[in-house]
């Protein structure tokens, strides 16, 4: 059967997450529905990455296998149907085992935050309106990269085989009128990204010494791990596959 890659993007306010719930309004629900109005027959997508209540996405994946044909104005027909804060980019015919989630080498993720009040930057930003020691917290996102085991970083109760994650990029810049925080990585947790932020943030505002830091990443114990920053200020950047993944089928 054909398989499919679908590229989305999305403003992740008003939905429960990325994966479906019961009960719940996500991105995939969302998706899928829209699919099912278009095609008029009902698939299950599987997405690349999954993201949080809140969590806005420039780049994330679905695939999922249809033998039907597709409708020849697709992209802007789901895009008619769909609410106004989630977008399809792409549709890309693939290989029948290519797969949106474990083919993926890297995902990449931003955190904002802004120190001035600006009712333009609400929704997708922490207002943390306090003086922070930048080049501290330079440090501590340095130092990420030097683990593996990021036990402490992960939410409570989640089912996975190890909490062991690569991370490729992890540091802080100036961006417009945010301070961001950018981590890639071959994997992330549950939470990771928001927890790596708010304990750096301790650091910043002089809570915390980089030994302490040192300390909660190596008693791989979560308790000893903030994790009071809001959704709205991550972004899931990119979905990275290999070269040429996509080869001379992948269309706008």
């Amino acid at each position: 059967m054909p398989r499919y890659f679908l590229e989305v993007s999305y403003k992740g306010t008003a939905y429960s997450g990325f994966q479906v719930q019961n009960n719940a309004n996500t991105i995939q629900s969302e998706v899928e529905k829209a699919f099912q109005i278009l095609q008029k027959q009902k698939v299950s997508m599987t997405g690349s990455s999954r993201t949080d209540a809140g969590v806005h996405a420039l780049q994330n994946f679905f695939h999922f296998d249809y033998e039907e044909l597709i409708n020849p104005h697709f992209l802007y027909k789901m895009n008619a149907i769909l609410p106004a804060d989630i977008v399809v980019k792409k549709l890309i015919p693939v290989k029948n085992e290519q797969h949106s989630r474990f083919d993926a080498l890297s995902r990449e993720y931003k955190y904002s935050i802004y120190q001035y009040k600006n009712p333009f930057l609400e929704d997708r930003a922490f207002y943390f309106p306090y003086k922070l020691n930048i080049e501290a917290i330079q440090q501590a996102a340095e130092l990420i990269k030097t683990y593996t085991d990021f036990t402490s970083f992960s939410k409570r109760r989640t089912q996975v085989k190890t909490f062991n994650c690569e991370i490729i990029k992890s540091e802080w810049s100036w961006e417009d009128e945010c301070l961001v925080y950018y981590a890639s990585a071959n994997r992330f947790l549950r939470g990771m990204v928001r927890a790596l932020v708010a304990t750096m943030l301790k650091i910043g505002r002089g809570k915390m010494t980089i030994e302490e830091f040192k300390g909660i990443i190596e008693q791989k114990n979560s308790a000893r791990a903030s994790f009071a920053v809001p959704a709205r200020g991550l972004f899931l950047l990119s979905v990275n596959y290999p070269p040429d993944y996509f080869g001379e089928s992948k269309k706008n």
